[in-house]
């Protein structure tokens, strides 16, 4: 992938982030910023990044792809209530790769996990609002 401004600062705007965002909300950030991009910019280089293994490309979650800078061995929460995307340590499921590998013969090279349900704050929350 040649350097090129563009890509840079795409990539240091996903490495700021941290929320897993979409490429619109890069796009918008950018904007925000005052950076003269394009969405049409973002979404080619988004994909062409992800597409080398320099970022991780986390589809289907709430419908839009998602964008995350880390691309180490890791699994994903989607919270129904907020929306807010949390990475979870890929330490819960160790062997689960090779657990599956053995009950089904396949070969498996790779697998994302997305698990869904109410974050601490959202469970926290909405217990109350069902308290009161």
């Amino acid at each position: 992938m040649n350097y090129s401004y563009q890509k840079e600062i795409i990539y240091e705007t996903l490495k700021t982030l941290k929320n897993h965002p979409t490429a619109e909300y890069v796009y918008h950030y950018l904007k925000y910023k005052n950076y003269k991009i394009s969405l049409a910019t973002v979404y080619r280089n988004l994909n062409k990044m992800a597409a080398l293994g320099k970022i991780k490309k986390i589809g289907g979650i709430n419908g839009s792809a998602r964008y995350d800078y880390n691309i180490n061995k890791h699994y994903h929460f989607e919270c129904q209530s907020c929306g807010k995307i949390f990475d979870i340590s890929s330490e819960f499921t160790l062997g689960l790769t090779e657990q599956i590998q053995n009950a089904t013969g396949f070969k498996i090279y790779s697998h994302d996990m997305i698990f869904y349900g109410l974050c601490a704050e959202c469970r926290d929350n909405n217990y109350k609002t069902i308290t009161l």
